[in-house]
């Protein structure tokens, strides 16, 4: 399995810095949170997407994903997410990114069926523009489709190779749901994998990795059982917990705590 972060953990940091936090503690790949407030977002023109995926080549570090902000299951028009998922597939396109990530993002009222209806057709139309700039569209464990058992109903309906899963550790624990259950539920689909780690269901603050509860060694071992080569993520959200330590401090061991993870498991 090859390691990733998420720049969630570095709010607006520079990319030449990231980049180099990337290099120094051998993280293979970066997510790019793509949000108007950080270096890289869909508002960005063809002359900077070019420069940005330069430099990321020029470092020999992967660009994992571009993490948007699109609900796919929300009330409202079709018209409006759609088109945010396209941006958000241009743009991962021009910088040689093989995911986009989406939420669900359903809204209470709606009844499960309902969400599930939406957030697949919507995620079909897109899965067409996405399969022509050969991106992946990956619906996240989230909010109101937090377990594997949640997501597989929508992707259940969508049917298209181009769209897949994002498990996220953390929302299929605070579901209930356990590591080989949700592997089951997301293995045909499944694109790659936050990983984090937390005091408590009561307390979400980031924690260095294997100092919380999430069972992040269980996690590991299933996929590595199972032969999955895929990514593992490291998204710290320190954007959210101002408080939380600074992510550059934590990623040498939180790099040696995978490794240990995955050499128990292999």
């Amino acid at each position: 399995m090859k390691l990733a972060f998420s720049t969630l953990g570095v709010p607006g940091l520079p990319l030449s810095d990231v980049l180099r936090l990337a290099s120094v503690h051998g993280y293979h790949g970066v997510e790019l949170r793509a949000h108007p407030e950080e270096p890289v977002h869909p508002g960005l023109g063809p002359g900077e997407r070019a420069e940005v995926a330069g430099e990321f080549k020029a470092a020999g570090v992967e660009v994992l994903g571009v993490a948007g902000y699109a609900r796919v299951a929300a009330p409202g028009a079709d018209g409006p997410v759609i088109e945010e998922v396209r941006e958000l597939v241009g743009l991962a396109r021009d910088l040689g990114a093989p995911f986009v990530r989406v939420f669900p993002g359903g809204a209470d009222g709606q009844s499960p069926a309902e969400a599930d209806a939406v957030a697949a057709r919507r995620l079909g139309t897109a899965a067409e523009y996405a399969a022509d700039l050969g991106v992946r569209i990956l619906l996240e464990t989230h909010d109101s489709h937090r377990r594997g058992a949640d997501a597989i109903r929508v992707l259940g309906l969508v049917g298209h190779r181009q769209v897949g899963a994002l498990w996220d550790v953390m929302h299929t624990w605070l579901g209930g749901e356990q590591p080989q259950e949700t592997y089951a539920a997301l293995s045909p689909y499944l694109g790659y994998v936050q990983v984090k780690d937390i005091a408590s269901a009561e307390d979400t603050t980031p924690l260095p990795l294997g100092a919380g509860v999430l069972p992040l060694a269980d996690c590991v071992e299933v996929l590595s059982r199972h032969g999955w080569e895929g990514w593992l993520c490291w998204e710290y959200e320190k954007r959210w917990y101002a408080d939380a330590a600074p992510l550059e401090g934590l990623l040498g061991r939180g790099r040696e705590h995978l490794g240990r993870l995955l050499n128990d498991s292999a």
